[in-house]
């Protein structure tokens, strides 16, 4: 598969977590040459949080992951790529079931303490024989790369998805590493793809819990590609404990501030990565919507013009047709002025007031949308409601994927 044109021009070069130990196998759900099932090891003592998708129709894995999440605990992480395993009933439940039996074993711990995900074609269910030999597979692997490990989690994705950052809690370094995949069938609700973030920080899972929410609301929950929300959605973060920075239980330690940049940035990079391997995608569009009614107001609207076909074709098409972007408007639901509202490209506003500005001049609008990366701007002047979402553009690649998905 071809990489997007919006891919980073170098990968990240991704430290070690103290705790971590990431192996990879080939389970082969698909017919394809490359390995398909990633084992995380976790050091004893380990801490977890999680955001899961809110669709009605989960896959098992997110069941089972809603169950685990209370227990506070992991020792292991399995993630299988090419078969979703949603929708599948007691033969997806006796998948999984098995694969919290042999990776338990293996670590000695509790089931409860073992999270899995799987993404890919809904429907099927996870052959657990497959499975198995994968996961005895993983056992025996040797210790591989971050970005081999981000690589066996890719499904139509075309790069794989790191980030890392760092932050210093009681004068000392704690490292942050990220890996996620995703390209299509991104709308998030709680939570988006697959994304996994790592720490050797040591963090109580109730207040890391705190956190990761908090760096959701502003990243994976602000993110589009085609406006369909996954039946697999799950972000986790797993804390070691394994640095000798002091322990975070709530906002009043020191460092915990750090961290939480750290950590809404660290989503941040992995939610933009996402975008810029959107289905298709060849520009990568932020879209921009101050002084609205309140601030959730303002999410929204971004969201319907951000998951709007007229919009991301026009973009596609490097038309500055900005009566699509009221469209967008009108439709939210939201409170809105038609004569109070501005649009810009780019930093150049194309209408206000209700009106084209005067004497408009659409070459720099133009100009602006054959770049790679395009600012929308909309003014509702009513409010001081702020938001900012990020999505790309639909093109007939976005088409052809998914059109030909299954084949």
């Amino acid at each position: 598969m071809t990489k997007s044109p919006l891919a980073p021009t170098e990968q990240p070069s991704l430290p070690p977590i103290r705790g971590v130990t990431c192996r990879i196998a080939r389970a082969q759900y698909k017919d394809w040459d490359r390995c398909d099932l990633t084992f995380v090891e976790l050091a004893e003592g380990t801490s977890v949080a999680g955001v899961l998708t809110q669709s009605k129709c989960p896959s098992t894995e997110v069941e089972w992951c809603r169950k685990a999440l209370p227990n506070r605990k992991a020792r292991g992480l399995v993630v299988n790529a090419g078969n979703a395993n949603a929708f599948t009933g007691a033969r997806g439940m006796e998948a999984v079931q098995r694969i919290l039996a042999l990776a338990s074993d293996h670590l000695g711990c509790s089931e409860q303490e073992i999270f899995v995900s799987s993404t890919g074609v809904i429907g099927e269910p996870l052959p657990k024989d497959r499975a198995e030999a994968g996961l005895n597979g993983a056992f025996k692997a040797a210790p591989c790369s971050w970005e081999d490990a981000a690589a066996t989690i890719m499904t139509t994705d075309t790069f794989p998805k790191m980030a890392t950052t760092s932050a210093i809690v009681g004068g000392t370094r704690v490292m942050l590493n990220g890996i996620i995949k995703g390209s299509g069938m991104i709308a998030p609700d709680m939570a988006t793809m697959l994304g996994y973030i790592f720490t050797d920080a040591t963090i109580d899972a109730v207040f890391l819990q705190d956190m990761l929410n908090r760096a959701t609301a502003k990243s994976f929950n602000c993110i589009t590609v085609d406006s369909d929300t996954s039946t697999s959605d799950t972000v986790l973060a797993f804390a070691t404990g394994q640095s000798e920075a002091p322990a975070l239980r709530s906002f009043d330690d020191g460092g915990a501030d750090a961290f939480q940049a750290a950590l809404s940035d660290l989503c941040m990079q992995m939610a933009h990565l996402v975008v810029r391997d959107g289905e298709g995608a060849s520009k990568f569009i932020e879209i921009a919507v101050r002084n609205a009614d309140t601030d959730a107001s303002a999410k929204r609207i971004a969201l319907c013009i951000a998951n709007s076909p007229l919009v991301k074709t026009a973009i596609a098409g490097e038309d500055a047709n900005w009566g699509r972007i009221v469209m967008a408007v009108g439709k939210a639901g939201e409170p809105a002025d038609r004569d109070k509202l501005a649009i810009g490209f780019g930093g150049i506003t194309v209408a206000k007031d209700g009106l084209v500005v005067p004497d408009y001049d659409e070459a720099p609008v133009t100009d602006h949308l054959k770049g790679e990366v395009i600012e929308i701007d909309v003014d509702l002047g009513i409010g001081a409601g702020n938001a900012t979402v990020w999505t790309c553009d639909l093109t007939h690649g976005y088409i052809s994927i998914n059109a030909d998905y299954r084949s």
